[in-house]
């Protein structure tokens, strides 16, 4: 068995078509064919459904194609150990969040470059939670930040960075400073610009509402937390957002940022890595990062 048979299939999987896998893989369709007939032939089992073209994997050649994405993964990860220990660290890091976390990445990734001046960052940074899942599952990422209760079930290595809490965002009047605290069910009476359904930030706030007694009915749904302070300040809109994200934007003039309360809501969030040991020298290097950062202490101060 080959290793670059493994890649054959594992291309292929992603492509699902025989001639987009074969320009992934820098070779040409039948070499790419041949190579993954001759991995059945050893393994003795069909792994691909062959029609006119591309019909999916056999279930054993999906069960096939997760044991290639490890062998895969590795071996890329010896590979950079070793020339780590010739040379320091090297190579990319993938990382993704959601949307609500981005906070957290951009903390981590000084740190992290400091300390490894020859490798570099690429940050996913908006995505959903299953998306996080299956690209941890098949070592599309090194690593990700995200709820703990969305990766709890799936057997990751979790690193604790904050807890997530929320607050009401609200114009605020020239001669009202607003109020100190606000509850969920006082806030579902404002008429409110929210999150996407779909994205796990807002299923977590539909929880707290619920918790509450509340439903709400958002007048504007976006997918971006930068569009939720923009809708605030166009001025007619009200929205929940994380209490991080303040970090970054603080509390912009004419608005209020309104602790949310009764019950007050937070959401473990951390860094997450592929469940595999040990763990790769990159998404170790990562980890120590986190030492260095105090995300937690980071995102409870406010930029002037």
């Amino acid at each position: 068995m080959l290793l670059r048979q493994l890649e054959y299939l594992v291309a292929l999987s992603r492509a699902r078509h025989f001639a987009k896998a074969a320009q992934a893989c820098y070779v040409s369709q039948p070499t790419l064919s041949e190579g993954i007939r001759k991995l059945e032939d050893e393994l003795g089992i069909p792994l691909v459904q062959r029609g006119r073209r591309f019909d999916g994997l056999t279930p054993e050649g999906e069960r096939v194609v997760l044991w290639a994405q490890r062998i895969l993964a590795d071996r890329d990860a010896m590979q950079a150990e070793i020339r780590a220990l010739r040379a320091g660290l090297t190579g990319r890091l993938r990382i993704g969040t959601v949307p609500t976390a981005a906070t957290a990445v951009a903390l981590l990734t000084q740190p992290f470059c400091t300390a490894n001046p020859l490798a570099t960052v690429q940050v996913f940074a908006d995505l959903q939670s299953v998306d996080i899942v299956n690209r941890l599952k098949t070592y599309e990422l090194d690593a990700a930040v995200t709820y703990h209760s969305t990766v709890v079930e799936h057997g990751f290595k979790f690193v604790p960075l904050y807890r997530e809490r929320y607050v009401l965002l609200i114009q605020r009047s020239a001669r009202d400073s607003g109020p100190a605290e606000i509850s969920w069910e006082e806030a579902s009476q404002y008429p409110l610009c929210l999150l996407h359904p779909g994205m796990q930030g807002r299923q977590v706030l539909e929880a707290a509402f619920e918790a509450a007694g509340v439903s709400v009915t958002p007048r504007v749904e976006t997918d971006s937390i930068a569009s939720l302070f923009a809708q605030v300040r166009a001025g007619h809109w009200a929205s929940v957002v994380p209490h991080a994200w303040l970090h970054v934007f603080g509390v912009p003039a004419g608005m209020h940022a309104v602790p949310l309360v009764s019950p007050v809501r937070t959401e473990r969030i951390g860094l997450v890595l592929p469940a595999r040991e040990p763990v790769s020298m990159i998404g170790q290097a990562l980890i120590d990062a986190v030492g260095q950062a105090g995300v937690a202490a980071a995102l409870e101060r406010l930029p002037d």
